[in-house]
């Protein structure tokens, strides 16, 4: 019978029985959520990878804090002692709430100075990474989006290649990551899609560009 009905139907008649009615998304037999953690994790993998290559990083994954009611788990937190650079990495394999997104940034920042004195890392400047994973899914709400983004995160992945290296200042960058089996000679590492605002009634595409690969 389930079968037969609509999942509006499925609702109302939940809402009038007082039923919590939960959603269980599988894919190809498995956990949705299972997948995109997985995802996540080989992510971590690889932005950890790229921080091994570069010389005088410290990173520490999965940095979680509790102060003063705040909690929260920092996927990746970067210090480079002789600059006394922080910065804050957030992985995304799915892009579902921009302002989600941004007030986690905007806390993560804000609380990053004190979760890395912590730690031993007394920091002079904090800088954020916003590390999404490539699918289509996810650039075409980045373009949807692209002034807020912009506003909040306006570097591209050569300003932040520039700034790894040689951290003055600070960074606030979105670049995507894709799979690695989907990478091809363009594409061999962290892409990134630079956030511009919009010049008319143009099409979305026209809010963002490509702005090189952060691996080089």
């Amino acid at each position: 019978m389930a079968d037969t009905l609509t999942l509006r139907t499925l609702v109302a008649v939940a809402s009038v029985l007082e039923i919590r009615l939960d959603l269980d998304a599988r894919w190809r037999g498995g956990d949705l959520g299972r997948l995109l953690n997985a995802a996540h994790s080989a992510m971590h993998e690889r932005i950890a990878g790229r921080f091994a290559r570069l010389p005088g990083w410290l990173v520490k994954p999965e940095v979680s804090f509790a102060i003063y009611g705040e909690r929260g788990v920092i996927d990746l937190l970067a210090f480079h002692p002789r600059s006394r650079a922080l910065l804050v990495v957030e992985l995304k394999t799915e892009l579902v709430d921009v302002q989600a997104l941004l007030g986690t940034i905007d806390r993560y920042q804000r609380l990053a100075r004190r979760i890395a004195s912590e730690r031993g890392w007394q920091a002079m400047t904090v800088s954020c990474w916003v590390v999404m994973r490539d699918t289509m899914t996810n650039r075409r709400r980045v373009t949807a989006h692209a002034t807020v983004l912009r506003a909040a995160i306006p570097d591209g992945g050569r300003d932040l290649s520039a700034w790894l290296r040689e951290p003055a200042g600070t960074v606030h960058a979105l670049s995507f990551l894709s799979d690695g089996h989907r990478r091809n000679r363009r594409d061999r590492s962290v892409g990134s899609r630079r956030v511009r605002s919009p010049t008319g009634v143009a099409d979305h595409a026209q809010q963002v560009r490509l702005a090189g690969t952060a691996g080089r």
